[in-house]
């Protein structure tokens, strides 16, 4: 009998409370913009685990669904605070502890800076940790951890300690080692592109991800664009010390044997070059992650 009622308060719970989910999704449908978008109605992940009774799998899919909604809903709209972000993530790791990809993307979106992401480095980090914390056989989680802490802290050498560490883990990718040694190499240059490069050609190759993927995409093109600016601004600048003015176009530069042709930014479309001689690409949404004296929106 005790076992009849216990199925059938389970079964009256899930019902409750996907009908709160669905009326919350009508009321967000009606005001998008609403600020009950960052409300938590139940904020405690030991709580909800507590009241999935035996159904806390599902429960983790559900609030994972929220998650990345939620996420795609700010981002959409250049948001520049994602509150309800990390609160959800705790949730939906405290459900299923297992769930590899809620760590490292979350984490991922968790450091980046709004509008791309949050901007909570310690927020990101914490998430990391609980899951290497359950999963401590996954390498993947060590590389994410190492990645943010240079990244966001540039905390070179405890990034070069989770490399290290992540390399003992059974089956790990023998280039976490190689990550370890590059970290303790570029303690004094934060700078060193060649290494944030190597970073999100990583990503790219090993996530499955395709929000993962495309963000590392992204963070490639940004990366590449901002390796040629600089060197379009040498050009510039030894143009302005030979001939004591800044050029007044690429075709300029073109008749000086400076360039060959007019330079074209990683999506295709032509640099600017402007009247003080400094560059920037034409359409800025298509690289988030340049400085902004490297963007000009149209």
């Amino acid at each position: 009998m005790s076992r009849r009622a216990t199925a059938l308060a389970a079964a009256v719970l899930l019902t409750c409370f996907l009908a709160s989910l669905f009326a919350l999704t009508q009321i967000q449908r009606v005001q998008p913009s609403n600020s009950m978008e960052d409300v938590l109605f139940i904020s405690s992940p030991q709580f909800v685990k507590r009241a999935s009774l035996g159904y806390s799998g599902l429960l983790a899919d559900i609030y994972w669904m929220r998650v990345v909604q939620y996420f795609g809903r700010k981002h959409l709209h250049d948001s520049m605070q994602y509150k309800a972000l990390a609160p959800l993530l705790d949730i939906t790791t405290t459900l299923d502890p297992n769930l590899v990809i809620a760590y490292e993307w979350g984490s991922t979106f968790l450091d980046q800076p709004p509008p791309s992401g949050a901007g909570d480095d310690d927020a990101a980090i914490a998430l990391i940790r609980k899951g290497i914390q359950n999963n401590p056989d996954n390498w993947h989680l060590y590389f994410t951890l190492g990645f943010i802490q240079y990244l966001g802290k540039h905390d070179y050498l405890g990034a070069a300690q989770t490399f290290e560490a992540g390399a003992r883990v059974p089956n790990a990718h023998p280039w976490l080692k190689i990550m370890a040694a590059r970290m303790l190499r570029d303690s004094g240059n934060p700078e060193n592109l060649e290494t944030v490069r190597y970073l999100w050609q990583n990503v790219y190759d090993e996530s499955t991800d395709q929000s993962l993927k495309q963000n590392a995409a992204l963070h490639l093109a940004s990366l590449t664009a901002e390796q040629e600016i600089h060197q379009l601004e040498t050009i510039t600048t030894e143009f302005r010390r030979h001939y004591g003015r800044n050029p007044a176009s690429w075709r300029e530069l073109i008749y000086a044997g400076a360039i060959r042709s007019t330079p074209t930014d990683p999506s295709g479309e032509a640099y600017v070059l402007h009247s003080d001689g400094t560059v920037s690409v034409a359409n800025a949404k298509k690289f988030p992650f340049l400085k902004p004296a490297q963007t000009e929106l149209r």
